[in-house]
């Protein structure tokens, strides 16, 4: 079965929208394309080898057009020349059709349709940006393996994995890397249910008792 990589740029504050540029994404007015760049090191460790790595892509419909406007005509940048090479997986309910060479399509339920393409025979798997995919996958345990790349910045709005929507789990870190100019890179596995306990040693007070009545009354 195929492996499936999800690699986010993301900011301190969990925002993945338009890192490469300005004009790559200002939907909803975001007002911070390209905040990447200034924070991108010549050591971003982990990240180098994924990128560079055996792998086909799985895009959302809005993340292949930027590549496919972009890469096609930057072959001489190593990644363009990889990503020209190898099968980009769109998932799309759209008919327009997909150009760029070694392009596939992928209609129907995303989990489903992701699912089905880890049993085929192949590479394994990498997500680039296409943040709409990452909270059913996430929530149906598709994702193998999540690096988040956090570069130390605040952006305050704009798109996101974590939308909310996410079902409970726990991750275990595997990985881990800060660059020379403070990103931090840490890579996750799924670890299964979240497990809960207490901190508390001794019965509540009889304060504590009181909070946990208010609480249950509608009044704290």
């Amino acid at each position: 079965m195929r492996k499936l990589t999800g690699a986010v740029f993301q900011s301190l504050d969990g925002v993945m929208q338009a890192p490469g540029g300005p004009e790559e994404d200002p939907t909803s007015s975001f007002r911070f394309g390209g905040w990447v760049q200034p924070l991108w090191g010549e050591d971003m460790g982990p990240f180098e080898g994924v990128i560079m790595g055996d792998y086909d892509l799985l895009l959302g419909k809005r993340t292949y057009d930027i590549f496919a406007g972009y890469w096609p005509y930057n072959q001489d940048n190593p990644v363009g020349e990889k990503f020209q090479g190898i099968n980009k997986y769109v998932l799309t309910h759209s008919d327009e059709p997909l150009e760029w060479q070694n392009s596939h399509r992928l209609a129907g339920e995303t989990s489903e349709a992701v699912a089905e393409l880890k049993r085929s025979e192949g590479r394994d798997l990498l997500i680039q940006g296409s943040s709409t995919l990452y909270p059913g996958l996430l929530s149906a345990r598709l994702i193998d393996r999540l690096m988040l790349m956090t570069f130390p910045v605040v952006l305050g709005e704009g798109k996101s994995i974590f939308d909310g929507s996410l079902e409970a789990g726990t991750l275990k870190l595997v990985d881990h890397f800060v660059s020379n100019t403070g990103v931090v890179i840490a890579t996750y596995e799924p670890a299964g249910d979240v497990q809960t306990g207490s901190f508390e040693t001794k019965p509540p007070s009889e304060q504590e008792l009181e909070r946990r009545e208010k609480m249950r009354e509608g009044r704290w």
